[in-house]
């Protein structure tokens, strides 16, 4: 298996700042924002979101974690082997502009699982995505409003998120098998 890093740790904190920076110009400030990191490696991303909002305006913005595993599409073929866990949210989405965070975008169907798992939860004023990586082979009309970095990719090839928190180190690669 062959591995090709697409992104550093700086380039990470770079792209993520960068996010910040348009999130915070696409709503004028962060007021009536809540971030919710979609599980597991969209959840530690969102947290240094809000962690470089709060640094940039000088306010707290509401995090929370989304967990979508009983929303999926591909559940029986999975037959539960995705840890299940509640989601945590700090503040009610409704009337809330809600930027819902993740590692990559793919097809589109986690996306789809989270949208449906957030109207569980109210009905929030917008719902914007975030993701640090699109990979492209959309299956579902689902665009990103704020992309780290665009990575044109086979459909054999596999992009893992590697994070600080979870991996002991910062970075994207590409493997091919």
């Amino acid at each position: 298996m062959t591995e090709r890093v697409i992104l550093t740790a700086s380039d990470m904190r770079r792209a993520l700042a960068r996010i910040a920076h348009e999130i915070i110009e696409r709503n004028h400030g962060v007021d009536g924002l809540v971030l919710l990191g979609m599980r597991t490696r969209g959840a530690p991303l969102a947290r240094r979101l809000v962690r470089i909002l709060r640094d940039l305006e000088g306010t707290a913005v509401p995090l929370g974690e989304l967990d979508i595993t009983l929303y999926r599409d591909d559940l029986a073929q999975r037959r539960l082997r995705l840890p299940v866990g509640p989601s945590d949210l700090p503040v009610s989405l409704t009337d809330r502009t809600v930027i819902l965070v993740d590692d990559v975008i793919f097809t589109g169907r986690s996306v789809r699982a989270a949208l449906d798992a957030i109207m569980d939860f109210g009905r929030p004023r917008s719902v914007q995505l975030a993701v640090l990586i699109d990979r492209g082979h959309r299956e579902l009309p689902i665009r990103p409003d704020y992309v780290g970095k665009n990575v044109p990719t086979a459909r054999d090839e596999e992009v893992q998120v590697r994070l600080e928190e979870t991996d002991g180190i910062d970075e994207v690669v590409i493997q091919r098998a």
